[in-house]
């Protein structure tokens, strides 16, 4: 396994970095839909409605997303794309009221957080070895958290200073439109950096086949079901705020801060590990931060708990299952293999808010709640069941 330095230098993965902060800014403004629309008259139903929206768009943008890095660089695709994520924020800020307009501004910030969503991490990938690529996965996915949870502190800042919750909007698309710039002239840059490996980044259903034949099906499955208890709980933290009278800046400020703060100092120690332990505790404290927000949450203290424990358990897990995905596919399916991570993961972030604004406006939060917590319940034990396969695999041969 190599040891070698990473082939792409510090400063220009520093604004690779940068760049992914600002295009991430347009997602996290999107747990602000709930609160706008509920301020023209909508309800969760209809926040879900627009948010899912984008679940169509991104398959579109997964499968094409392949095709324009192999042509265009995926740099340079990333930076075509990321003017749809800027005219999304901005078609939200401005659409008067509630109706198929903003679908249509939902299915725009589909394609444009696909096609950077799926080319950053085979970017990263290209420039690192694969011993390095969890390390720098958890970089990467550090920096796009960030941008994801500043989205709504942006929208709580504008209300502190009395502005409406469009300026948070308004905010997302100008550092998207930065980060576009700043992607057209890392293509250049990125081009001539050394990489370790050179691959067809293009998906087919050969490849599609060979990468869910193999092992990397089980963290390709564990990510969606991650993103949707993620998608489920932060796309209606102002509507649970509110409930329990409490300031949902509070979750991000505490979900944010754990997640960024995981990924960049102990991620490092924690991919060392054994990603299949690692996961499996990881994934349980994700349901143990579930059933905080159900029955302890009480408080200002306890809310920023449970949401710094769900920081952690999300973040961390994310990382590990991401470097699975990626060396545990077959050696020519890498880049594949992580188009398929990136699409399960749509499907639960922006599928899932579709089902849990309806159970929202039809059932309540507590049911949402439960719901979720089968969500993640699933998902551990598909860790738990990789380890018990794995410790029935070393004891055969032995037995034989």
């Amino acid at each position: 396994m190599s040891t070698a330095p990473p082939p792409v230098s510090g400063k220009l993965f520093g604004l690779f970095c940068l760049a992914s902060y600002l295009l991430s800014l347009s997602y996290g403004s999107t747990f602000l839909l709930s609160l706008l629309i509920g301020s023209r008259g909508g309800n969760e139903h209809d926040a879900g409605s627009v948010i899912s929206a984008a679940m169509i768009s991104t398959f579109v943008a997964v499968i094409v997303s392949g095709h324009l890095s192999d042509k265009l660089g995926a740099a340079r695709s990333i930076a075509l794309f990321g003017v749809l994520l800027v005219a999304a924020s901005l078609g939200f800020a401005l659409t008067p009221g509630f109706g198929h307009l903003l679908l249509f501004f939902g299915l725009l910030l589909g394609l444009g957080w696909g096609v950077f969503y799926t080319l950053g991490p085979i970017i990263v990938a290209s420039l690192v070895t694969p011993a390095q690529r969890a390390k720098y996965f958890a970089l990467l996915s550090g920096s796009m958290m960030t941008g994801i949870g500043s989205g709504p502190l942006l929208g709580r800042a504008a209300s502190a200073l009395g502005y409406p919750v469009t300026a948070a909007f308004y905010l997302a698309a100008l550092a998207s439109l930065v980060g576009v710039l700043l992607f057209w002239r890392l293509d250049a840059q990125l081009k001539k950096a050394p990489s370790p490996t050179a691959a067809v980044a293009r998906i087919s259903w050969g490849a599609t086949v060979k990468v869910l034949s193999s092992r990397a099906v089980f963290p390709i499955l564990m990510v969606g079901l991650g993103g949707g208890v993620f998608g489920g709980l932060s796309s209606f933290q102002t509507s649970y705020a509110a409930s329990r009278s409490l300031d949902y800046s509070l979750f991000f400020f505490g979900f944010m801060g754990a997640a960024i703060s995981s990924r960049m100092f102990i991620a490092g120690f924690v991919v060392k590990r054994d990603p299949f332990r690692a996961s499996c505790l990881l994934s349980g404290l994700m349901m143990g931060s579930i059933v905080m927000f159900g029955f302890v949450v009480d408080s200002g203290f306890t809310y920023v708990l449970a949401a710094m424990m769900l920081g952690v358990g999300y973040g961390l897990t994310y990382s590990v299952i991401n470097g699975l995905a990626a060396n545990e596919a077959p050696g020519d399916t890498t880049a594949q293999s992580l188009l398929l991570f990136s699409l399960s993961y749509f499907i639960g972030v922006f599928g899932f808010p579709l089902l849990a604004g309806k159970i929202i406006v039809e059932q309540g939060m507590t049911t949402l709640l439960l719901t979720v917590f089968a969500v993640a319940l699933l998902n551990w034990l598909i860790t738990v069941g990789r380890l018990v396969w794995r410790r029935f695999k070393v004891k055969t041969p032995q037995q034989a």
